[in-house]
């Protein structure tokens, strides 16, 4: 079991196939299993790294809540790059996971060769008193898994509007998807949700900086996925180099409800990168 002893926890890490690099960080609701059908299909051209952030068991899960923010999720990935003796490399995730990969890209571009955002920016409101309604909310969760955990919260999270398309689609993977979040650490969650997602910058104030990014970059989001859809349409505004794709019908979890389109768009994208035709 790879383990990387990086910003001062160990992370859980999988690397795949031969090739140009690419890393994956998964989203608050899974773990790095929930990308094993991009893993499959992209070994094959690509090296394809995949870990469990901190907080998400193999990986360490520290006590502390001052050991969780997006600062931490972006340096833990740039150590574990620097671990694997990774110079550069195509970053992306899904989700909180995307929120990591589009800062690293602001914070790290020397490193960063192409950008994959998926299902990224919720939370992001122009209007503060939805901001404060929103973060009043996050907050209640992060004390319900505290209370409760993460086993008696599935049954909520896995139905909610923007995660029950995949029921709708494939039952089977949704039951999987199910199981696995109650297996979450309560601690881990609660402390990311508390730590790192209410307070991380909403994608519509770092306007700025998204201007500033000269990477190529594909945004992905579902037509379902209410809190991302419109935060995804501002970043393809704002990012120079970057191209937008809406999956009809689709929810949070593109990357499971439409495995196969959403592993051949990244493909395509890549290839289009490697020979400088984005």
């Amino acid at each position: 079991m790879p383990k990387a002893f990086v910003n001062g926890s160990n992370l859980y890490y999988e690397v795949t196939g031969k090739g140009y690099p690419l890393v994956l960080a998964h989203e608050f609701c899974s773990d790095l299993e929930f990308w094993d059908h991009q893993v499959r299909f992209l070994q094959r051209r690509y090296q394809v790294i995949t870990y469990n952030a901190r907080g998400w068991p193999p990986s360490d899960v520290p006590e502390s809540p001052s050991d969780y923010s997006w600062e931490h999720g972006v340096e833990d990935m740039y150590q574990l790059l620097r671990h694997l003796n990774i110079k550069e490399a195509y970053i992306g995730g899904l989700s909180l996971g995307g929120y990591v990969s589009l800062m690293f890209g602001m914070e790290h571009s020397e490193m960063a060769k192409g950008l994959i955002l998926a299902a990224t920016g919720a939370g992001a409101f122009f209007d503060k008193e939805v901001r404060k309604e929103w973060e009043r909310m996050q907050e209640i969760r992060a004390h319900e898994i505290e209370t409760e955990g993460m086993r008696k919260l599935k049954d909520k999270i896995a139905q909610e509007a923007s995660r029950i398309q995949l029921r709708h689609k494939d039952p089977k993977g949704w039951e999987r998807y199910y199981e696995a979040l109650g297996l979450h650490s309560d601690v881990g969650s609660a402390n990311t949700a508390r730590r790192f997602i209410i307070p991380r910058p909403p994608v519509y104030e770092l306007e700025p900086k998204l201007k500033k990014i000269d990477l190529p970059a594909i945004i992905l989001t579902g037509d379902e996925d209410a809190p991302c859809l419109e935060p995804s349409i501002f970043m393809k505004r704002n990012i120079a180099n970057s191209g937008l794709v809406v999956f009809p019908k689709s929810g949070h979890t593109i990357n499971v409800e439409e495995p196969e389109l959403f592993s051949w768009l990244l493909l395509d994208f890549m290839t289009s990168v490697d020979v400088e035709k984005w």
